[in-house]
């Protein structure tokens, strides 16, 4: 089952954006019950999911019948018949108890997802900062869909603040809340407009494929207020800026310090080569995947060659693991990426057939 999570280095600059401009860190952010705050931030890098998948571990260390506690049959024959039961009793009940650890933190795997994905997010404190392009890695990176593709203009530089796009939504989903605020950052123009911005946002969070599917989430846009994220549409030199650069791809990344999913304007205008010129299922992918580190989702491989990528694939850079397995072997961070040849399609969606249906 795919999970909805909570909390990346930048990459390759293109011709026109030859500035250098070193944008200000984004605005802090009080600590809400449920989220706790930390103090850097969360770019696309991988990170160890601590779940196990695809073990079916039911039924582990489950007593079997009349497995109770002995009897000392009455009082009689008390000291021998005493030792009698503690050279079996003890060393079983041993045995139960490392079984029903094991089974504790083993849970079963993807239950109800027709895609190898993720699934709820957990009370474990996030990784600061999470983007796509992990931190350290870089000098020896060679990835040819990374690359920018070619295409309009898009934002390089801004004045490191935003601004709330108006509006709001009903709660989309069930299950525990999340609000959610559309911004743009100040001295920026969207070539579509912030409405136009602000509509895809919506319509992607909202979509029973996205992330409330999984029947645990539910989101709301809000124009006031606190919310738990921010969905920022931001310059390129300011997504480098608060995301890092050291592996030269344009990246957008999560924030947990400041609550910001900083979406890359050079990728919002120009999308990805592994989306073909699908721009629209580009940007649906970027928000569905930036979101997903604000529920804790770290990166994962292609599972099958000629799947849907899963959404928490870094797919800006591509969906061949061979190519993505660069950024783990440079700069290991608990999600190993194989160079097992496998490559994927392009997918936008933590659950593309749709809302999983509850169990039962």
């Amino acid at each position: 089952m795919t999970r909805p999570a909570r909390r990346a280095d930048g990459e390759e600059a293109p011709a026109d954006s030859s500035t250098d401009a070193s944008p200000a860190g984004g605005e802090g952010r009080a600590n809400r019950p449920g989220r706790p705050g930390s103090s850097t931030a969360v770019r696309d890098r991988p990170r160890s999911s601590g779940r196990a998948r695809g073990r079916d571990q039911r039924g582990r260390g489950a007593p079997g019948p009349g497995w109770g506690r002995p009897s000392d049959g009455g009082r009689g024959g008390g000291s021998s018949v005493l030792r009698s039961w503690r050279t079996w009793v003890i060393p079983a009940l041993v045995v139960l108890t490392v079984l029903a650890v094991v089974e504790a933190v083993s849970p079963d795997g993807d239950a109800g997802s027709a895609s190898p994905l993720l699934a709820p997010p957990t009370a474990a404190s996030p990784t600061p900062v999470v983007t796509e392009a992990p931190r350290g890695a870089g000098q020896n990176v060679d990835i040819p869909s990374a690359e920018l593709p070619a295409g309009g203009a898009f934002p390089v530089t801004g004045n490191g603040t935003w601004h709330v796009v108006p509006g709001t939504t009903p709660q989309a989903g069930t299950g525990r809340v999340y609000t959610y605020t559309v911004e743009v950052e100040d001295g920026i123009v969207v070539p579509e407009g912030e409405q136009a911005y602000a509509t895809a946002v919506d319509a992607t969070l909202t979509d029973p494929r996205s992330w409330v599917g999984s029947g645990q989430i539910a989101v709301r846009r809000i124009d006031a207020g606190v919310p738990d994220f921010r969905v920022s549409l931001s310059a390129q030199m300011t997504i480098r800026g608060l995301c890092g650069y050291s592996l030269r791809y344009e990246a957008s990344c999560w924030k947990s310090d400041i609550g910001r999913v900083l979406i890359n304007g050079s990728r919002w205008v120009r999308g990805a080569a592994a989306f073909e010129g699908q721009l629209g299922l580009y940007r649906q992918y970027a928000i569905n995947h930036e979101v997903g580190h604000v529920f804790d989702n770290p990166h994962v491989p292609c599972p099958e060659t000629g799947g849907l990528a899963p959404i928490m694939m870094q797919q800006s850079f591509g969906t061949a693991n061979d190519y993505l397995a660069q950024l783990t072997e440079e700069n290991p961070q608990g999600t190993q990426i194989p160079r097992d040849g496998k490559v994927c399609r392009p997918n936008a969606w933590p659950y593309p057939q749709g809302a999983v249906t509850p169990a039962g």
